[in-house]
């Protein structure tokens, strides 16, 4: 199974899109799967329903900062390294779906409600967030595992 299906089978096992990319890739990172959950379940709904960056993104981005991050504070080349990939992946973020915001992503106006919508055979119809997990995981896989 790939990551993207794998991220997939998450988002619709009901986790969020944050949580669905990092688990995804938690046999590579060799990373707790309920450290992992924890440390993403903030990101879902574009941070908290905020509907800021989404979920998947924060999501491609954890997974990043876990594969190529920087430790070192002096180390100021590596950490301009990894900020010009966090763009990059944003960029090919927004190639494919012309944003990385979740309010436009869904087409809604503002941070919605801190109450999440009941995982329904409706909602998996109507919502697109499968898809920008598909991309999300996609991106990763381009830049780290070569699929």
């Amino acid at each position: 199974m790939t990551h993207a299906e794998k991220g997939a089978k998450y988002f619709c096992d009901g986790y969020n899109c944050s949580q669905s990319v990092i688990l995804a890739f938690c046999d590579d990172l060799k990373l707790d799967k309920e450290l992992a959950l924890k440390l993403s379940s903030s990101f879902g709904g574009g941070m908290g329903r905020l509907r800021e960056v989404c979920g998947a993104v924060t999501g491609m981005f954890m997974v990043a900062g876990l594969l190529s991050g920087y430790e070192n504070t002096d180390d100021k080349d590596k950490k301009d390294a990894h900020y010009k990939l966090i763009q990059t992946l944003a960029q090919e973020f927004n190639d494919v779906h012309n944003t990385y915001i979740c309010r436009e992503l869904l087409g809604t106006v503002g941070k919605s409600s801190p109450v999440s919508d009941p995982r329904t055979a409706q909602y998996y119809k109507t919502r697109p967030c499968v898809k920008f997990v598909v991309t999300a995981s996609e991106i990763l896989d381009k830049h780290f595992f070569n699929n």
